[in-house]
């Protein structure tokens, strides 16, 4: 009986599901042992984060510069002193403009909610909600200005240490990051020697092939990001600058980045324009929609499949799920960051899955070869 128990996968596997439990019961009770590293990892996240991002929109204009027999040290010098140089072209220009226009949006808020307002008392005139008492549901709410101003201080003035605490993460941010870069840009070809010294010799070209296609599917997402966004962001602020738009380049600008979060990121960018312009000019507000329906029609059928192409191969269903998943779990940055993690962890098992498969094809054959040798 005994025996019998002893061979039966069902022990076994309970067996190794009870191991298991007591290991992560275990390590649950030792956090005083990895919150060292775990802080560790934590500071590490965002400086390495922006860097691997600047490292791929770089990284090509450092190859195209050393065929033309330039250093890569040099080439990584040029290239981010061509950095350095936009970054200062954005501060002197660009973030001046956009305050301009964020400051000139705040002081006509109020404008916009006496607007939204005053439609709400039309609509509540219409017979058919003359049995619905919308008003005195609205002044219950006082749904105010001041109010909202003045619950937007009290917020800052109560979390005025965490805001310091993120300014102190940014400072460390933007001093490390630029090293890190550096760094990557001029040492990154030779990561792969590195790893490749860590595993057998006859594994070496499977993990070659596994970090290529990793690297080229990373690479042709973020890359493919940016020029989406810029696309987005520029001819949807060309398309509210013919309309008259005000805030036009905020607005453009919105678009562009709410570009990055799949399929509801246009209905984001499209959200401000449209509620400054619904309420002075339904028609101007109507056209702004065109807009965004022509932009993101020429991205998703032109700009999309010729600059990130099939490279990511994802079910859009999938990606649905993902950022649900991912946005709960660790909110925006989850949501930025949840497809290309899925796109890596997919590359990463369907590889192993291929040489799991393979290795078994290869043994078969050995196995009937050698048969067929002893016949």
């Amino acid at each position: 009986m005994f025996e019998r128990l002893r061979q039966s996968k069902l022990f076994f596997w309970s067996l190794e599901l009870l191991v298991l439990a007591c290991l992560v019961l275990i390590l649950s009770k030792l956090t005083f042992l990895y919150a060292p590293i775990s802080t560790f990892f934590s500071t590490l996240f965002a400086p390495v984060l922006i860097a691997g991002f600047l490292y791929y929109l770089l990284n090509p204009l450092v190859g195209l510069l050393e065929k033309f027999k330039i250093k890569r040290t040099l080439a990584v010098a040029l290239v981010l002193f061509f950095l350095v140089a936009i970054i200062i072209w954005m501060l002197v220009s660009v973030i001046p403009s956009l305050a301009k226009q964020l400051a000139a949006l705040t002081s006509a808020m109020p404008t916009f909610f006496k607007q939204a307002e005053a439609l709400v008392y039309e609509i509540t005139e219409l017979p058919a909600f003359k049995e619905v008492d919308l008003a005195s549901y609205l002044d219950k709410l006082d749904i105010s200005y001041g109010k909202i101003i003045q619950q937007s201080l009290s917020g800052i003035s109560n979390s005025l240490g965490s805001i310091v605490g993120t300014i102190a993460s940014a400072t460390v941010v933007v001093v490390t990051a630029p090293f890190i870069l550096f760094y990557m840009l001029k040492d990154g070809h030779r990561l792969v020697p590195t790893i490749q010294k860590f595993f057998p010799e006859k594994r070496r070209q499977q993990i070659t092939d596994l970090l290529g296609q990793l690297n080229q599917t990373l690479a042709n997402y973020i890359s493919g990001q940016a020029i989406e966004c810029l696309f987005v962001g520029t001819f949807t602020f060309l398309g509210y600058l013919v309309l008259g738009i005000d805030y036009a380049f905020l607005f453009g600008v919105i678009a562009g980045l709410t570009n990055l979060i799949p399929y509801i990121g246009p209905y984001l960018g499209l959200a401000p324009a449209f509620f400054v312009t619904v309420f002075d000019s339904p028609i101007k507000a109507l056209l702004c929609c065109v807009i965004v329906l022509v932009v993101q029609q020429i991205d998703g059928n032109i700009i999309y499949p010729n600059v990130i192409g099939k490279s990511l191969a994802i079910h859009p269903l999938t990606i649905i799920i993902v950022l649900l998943v991912a946005g709960n779990l660790a909110g925006l940055l989850g949501i930025f960051l949840g497809v290309p993690f899925y796109a890596v962890c997919r590359t990463i098992v369907i590889f192993v899955m291929r040489i799991v498969k393979e290795d078994q094809n290869n043994r078969l054959f050995q196995t009937n070869k050698s048969s067929e040798f002893k016949k």
